[in-house]
């Protein structure tokens, strides 16, 4: 039984990790392309024209807070996963684990 359940959480694992590699080739893949936007921009921007300054500044601004907000959001998710495999690895030990060993 117990194997099975270590099977299941090993499948689990898994399957988190190859969609953080996936999420983490699309983040990449999204920067590329807004890179290449924000660069275009850059060469194609008269500078001289205020317009094209707010532009550039509002840009910035808008994409340093989204930034930071998905920032926190990462960190927030990554502590609550930490709290529910802690969680998870106490009830292993303390719980329901000593339970069943006293039941053998």
């Amino acid at each position: 039984m117990a194997g099975d359940l270590d099977r299941v959480r090993g499948a689990a694992l898994d399957r988190v990790e190859r969609g953080e590699r996936y999420m983490r080739a699309a983040a990449l893949a999204f920067a590329a392309v807004e890179a290449g936007f924000f660069l275009g921009f850059i060469l194609l921007a008269d500078f001289s024209n205020r317009l094209h300054l707010l532009l550039l500044l509002a840009t910035v601004a808008v994409y340093t807070l989204v930034v930071i907000g998905l920032a926190a959001l990462g960190a927030h998710v990554n502590r609550c996963t930490e709290r529910v495999l802690r969680a998870i690895e106490t009830f292993q030990q303390d719980g329901r684990g000593r339970a069943q060993e006293a039941g053998r």
